[in-house]
C-alpha cells in the first residue's frame, strides 16, 4: 500500500480527545442534487432546501452539489422554479461551503450539444450567479466537447473539474475497451486541459472495490490533481469502493446524508465518518450535527416526496444493474414508458436488446444523455421492429449520435446500422470526423429573435435556447400570461396530513357518513363494483349510477386557434421560509410593461397554432381519412406539416419527445393534410390521433 493511502488509527475515547487528521479525506455533497435526482425524480424544491441550508453550511463540506444534471430541465418544467434563483437564494445560507454543479459539456444541462455562444454564456451567467466548481462531462469521453466551456470557467476564476464517465464491457475492469490504460490516458487528457481535480464518475455502481483500489492508486500516482470519486450504491458494492478507495488515497468522494442516500442514489456520509474516526482520513464532521439535519429531513422535507418514492421493491440493490449497466434513473424512465404504452411485460426483452444496442452504436458509456438514447431505442426497437427488419423508428438522437454530433464513440458505430440510420438524414449521409460543434451555427441571435420580449434578461433567453417548447411555457407562467396547472404549486405538510387522514378514512370506512333521516336506497342492476387502491391495500366500492344507465357521448375534436390568456400577476416564486437576517437578495426581476399579449414562439417548421386548449385524443377512428396516431405518450414538439400541406408517405409529419428523445412521425400515406389536433406542447397519450391525412 501506498504510504498517502495509509490508515494510520489513534485510539480516542470522547469527541473532545478526537485529534486533527494529518490527511483528512474531503467530502462533497450530493444531498441537494444528485440524491433528489435519484430517488424522486430531482423533485425537490427550494423552499425545502433551505431548512437544513446554513446546518449544512457548518459540517465542513469540501463543496455542496445543488444545480445542474436534471435540476434545469425538472425546475422549469415541473417545478415552476427559475434554474437561475435556485443558485441565488441558496447562495444567502452557504456563506462558506463552495458549491457544485454537474455540466454535460458541450450538452450543458441539455440533452444534445449547443452552440459555442450558448455553451459561454450559460457558463458565464452559472458562474455569475454564484456557481464555484463546474463537475464537467461528457457522455463519450470526448474531451473535445469541453473547448468551449473550459476557457469561460477558467476565465471566470473557478475550479474545472475533469470529470471520466466510468464503463465497463466485462463484469469487471479490463478488456479491449475499458481498461486502466483508457482511464490513465483519459485523465492525463484532463490534465493537460489545466483540470484543478478529476473525477471518477461511476454513474451505475459498477465499480467494484479492488477495481476501485487500483484505478485509484494509479491515477494518484500518474497525474498532479485532486482526485475524486463518485459512485452510486445501485449495486451495493459503493460503499465498500469507497474504503477501498480510501485506502488507495482518493481525496474527495461523493456522499449524501443519510435519507437522500442507498438505492440508486450514493452511500450515506454517516458511516463513514464513524468508520474513519479517529484515523489519519477522520474527515472531522460533527455525527450529532448530522442526525440534526437528518431529522429535518425525515420530518419536514420527505413527507412531502413521499409518493414519489418507489417503495415497491424489498431491496435496496439492483444487482440487474451489473448485467443492463443502466443507471437507476434511466432504468425508471424505462419502466415508465413501457407502462404507459401497455407494454410492461416486455421489460426483459428490453433488458436484452440494451446491450445489442449499445454495441452497436460504439459501446458508449452509458449516462445522460447516451443512457437515454441507447435505452430509448431499445424499447423503440423492442415494440416497433419486425423479425430482422430493425430499427424501425429511429430517434433524432440517434441520428445525431451516427452522424457523429456528439462525438467520436468508444469503438466503431456498427457500419450496416450507421448507414440505414442516416440515410435521408438532412445533415448529411456522411459522418463528421471533426469537433461537433463546429458543426453547429450561432444559436443565441436566433433565440433571442423568437423569444422576443418574453424574455427579461439573458437568464430567460438560455431558458428559452436550451429547452424551447417547455422554456416558452415556463415564462409565460412566471411573468403571468398563463395560469401556473395546479399540478406545478408545491404541497405543504398540511397537504400531506390532509391526505393522511383521508387515507385512514378510508381504510376505516369512514369516507361517507350515513344519515339517520334518510334511508339508503334500492341497489338497482346497473350497480358497478370498482376497488379503489389506497397504499398496498383496496377498498370495495358500489357505484350506483342515479337515473339509470349513464349514456357516454364524444365529440369529435376540431383544430382551433383559442384567443390569446388574458394577462394575470406573475407568480412569484414560494419560497415559505424566511430568509435570514442578512443583506437582502438581489431584486426580483420585473416582468415588462404592459403590451399587446405576446404568443409563446413556434420553431420555423411549425404552424402558426400555438396557444388552443389541450386537444383530447379522438376515441375512435376519425372516420374521414387516415389517421396518424401516437404510438407513445410524450409531447408534441414541432409539427413539420399543416393543415393543406400535401404529404408523400414517409414524409415527416409531426415530431414528439418521448423519454426526452425525438422521435419524427412519417405519413401513413400520400395525400393533404385534412387535420392538426395538437398544440407545440401539448402532452398526448398513446394512441392519440395527431393528424388527419386524406
Amino acid at each position: 500500500m501506498s504510504e498517502h493511502g495509509k490508515i494510520e488509527i489513534t485510539e480516542i475515547q470522547y469527541e473532545k480527545d478526537r485529534p486533527k487528521a494529518s490527511n483528512p479525506l474531503m467530502i462533497e455533497d450530493l444531498s441537494l442534487r444528485d440524491g433528489h435526482q435519484s430517488l424522486f425524480a430531482t423533485r425537490g424544491r427550494t423552499e425545502d432546501m433551505i431548512p437544513v441550508a446554513e446546518k449544512m453550511d457548518e459540517i465542513g463540506f469540501w463543496a455542496v452539489e445543488m444545480w445542474g444534471g436534471a435540476t434545469f430541465d425538472t425546475m422549469h418544467r415541473f417545478l415552476n422554479e427559475d434554474p437561475f434563483e435556485r443558485i441565488r437564494t441558496l447562495k444567502r445560507y452557504f456563506k462558506k461551503t463552495p458549491f457544485a454543479m454537474l455540466l454535460r459539456g458541450q450538452n450543458l444541462v441539455g440533452y444534445r450539444n449547443y452552440a459555442d455562444d450558448v455553451a459561454k454564456a450559460f457558463v458565464n451567467r452559472a458562474c455569475e450567479n454564484g456557481m464555484d466548481i463546474f463537475r464537467t462531462f461528457d457522455a463519450l469521453n470526448d474531451f473535445r466537447n469541453f473547448e468551449a466551456v473550459v476557457p469561460v470557467i477558467k476565465e471566470c476564476g473557478k475550479h474545472f473539474q475533469g470529470t471520466i464517465c466510468y464503463s465497463l464491457t466485462e463484469p469487471r475492469m479490463g478488456g479491449d475497451v475499458y481498461n486502466i490504460d483508457y482511464y490513465i490516458k483519459k485523465a492525463k487528457e484532463l490534465e493537460d486541459m489545466g483540470a484543478d481535480s478529476i473525477c471518477v464518475k461511476d454513474m451505475a455502481g459498477l465499480m467494484s472495490p479492488y477495481d476501485t483500489y487500483e484505478l485509484i492508486k494509479t491515477l494518484k500516482e500518474t497525474v498532479s490533481p485532486l482526485i475524486h470519486l463518485h459512485s452510486h450504491f445501485t449495486s451495493g458494492m459503493a460503499s465498500m469502493s469507497h474504503l477501498k478507495a480510501v485506502e488507495a488515497g482518493v481525496d474527495i468522494l461523493d456522499t449524501c446524508l443519510s435519507p437522500y442516500a442507498y438505492r440508486t442514489s450514493h452511500p450515506a456520509i454517516e458511516p463513514l465518518v464513524m468508520t474513519l474516526l479517529g484515523t489519519n482520513r477522520d474527515t472531522g464532521f460533527d455525527i450529532k450535527a448530522l442526525t440534526e439535519i437528518n431529522a429535518i429531513f425525515e420530518k419536514t422535507i420527505l413527507p412531502k416526496y413521499k409518493h414519489l418514492l418507489d417503495d415497491t421493491k424489498v431491496s435496496v440493490i439492483d444487482t440487474n444493474v451489473l448485467i443492463h449497466q443502466t443507471p437507476g434513473g434511466m432504468l425508471s424512465n424505462l419502466v415508465n414508458q413501457l407502462r404507459e404504452m401497455d407494454a410492461l411485460d416486455k421489460i426483459d426483452e428490453v433488458y436484452k436488446e440494451l446491450p445489442r444496442v449499445r454495441k452497436e452504436l460504439g459501446q458508449v458509456p452509458l449516462v445522460t444523455p447516451t443512457s437515454q438514447i441507447v435505452g430509448t431505442q431499445a424499447v423503440n426497437n423492442v415494440l416497433f421492429d419486425k423479425g430482422d427488419d430493425r430499427y424501425k423508428m429511429v430517434t433524432a438522437q440517434v441520428k445525431d449520435l451516427c452522424y457523429g454530433l456528439y462525438g467520436k464513440t468508444s469503438t466503431p458505430i456498427d457500419p450496416k446500422i450507421q448507414k440505414q440510420v442516416l440515410k435521408g438524414y438532412e445533415k448529411g449521409e456522411k459522418p463528421i470526423t471533426c469537433r461537433p460543434a463546429e458543426t453547429l451555427e450561432p444559436e443565441l441571435e436566433k433565440a433571442k429573435e423568437k423569444i422576443g420580449d418574453l424574455a427579461v434578461d439573458e437568464d430567460d433567453l438560455l431558458v428559452y435556447a436550451l429547452f424551447p417548447v417547455t422554456g416558452t411555457k415556463y415564462l409565460r407562467r412566471k411573468y403571468g400570461k398563463e395560469e401556473v396547472p395546479a399540478e406545478l404549486l408545491p404541497i405543504t405538510l398540511e397537504d400531506v396530513e390532509k391526505e393522511a387522514e383521508l387515507v385512514r378514512k378510508a381504510k376505516a370506512g369512514e369516507l361517507i357518513e350515513k344519515s339517520d333521516e334518510k334511508e339508503s336506497p334500492e341497489k338497482s342492476e346497473n350497480l358497478r363494483t370498482f376497488n379503489v387502491f389506497v397504499d398496498g391495500e383496496y377498498i370495495e366500492v358500489g357505484v350506483d349510477e342515479v337515473g339509470g344507465v349513464p349514456v357516454l357521448a364524444y365529440a369529435q375534436v376540431q383544430p382551433a386557434t383559442a384567443p390569446a390568456a388574458p394577462a394575470s400577476p406573475a407568480q412569484p416564486q414560494t419560497l415559505r421560509v424566511p430568509p435570514p437576517p442578512i443583506a437582502p437578495a438581489p431584486a426580483a426581476k420585473a416582468p415588462p410593461a404592459p403590451s399587446a399579449p405576446i404568443a409563446p414562439p413556434a420553431p420555423a417548421s411549425a404552424p402558426a397554432k400555438t396557444e388552443a386548449p389541450k386537444a383530447k385524443p379522438a376515441p375512435t377512428a376519425s372516420g374521414s381519412g387516415t389517421d396518424l396516431k401516437s404510438p407513445m405518450p410524450g409531447i408534441i414538439i414541432r409539427y413539420e406539416k399543416n393543415v393543406g400541406d400535401s404529404v408523400n408517405e414517409g414524409d415527416i409529419v409531426v415530431v414528439i419527445e418521448a423519454m426526452k428523445m425525438e422521435n419524427a412521425l412519417p405519413a401513413p400515406k400520400k395525400g393533404v393534410v385534412k387535420a392538426v389536433n395538437f398544440a407545440i406542447g401539448d402532452s398526448v397519450a398513446k394512441d392519440a390521433v395527431l393528424a388527419v391525412i386524406e
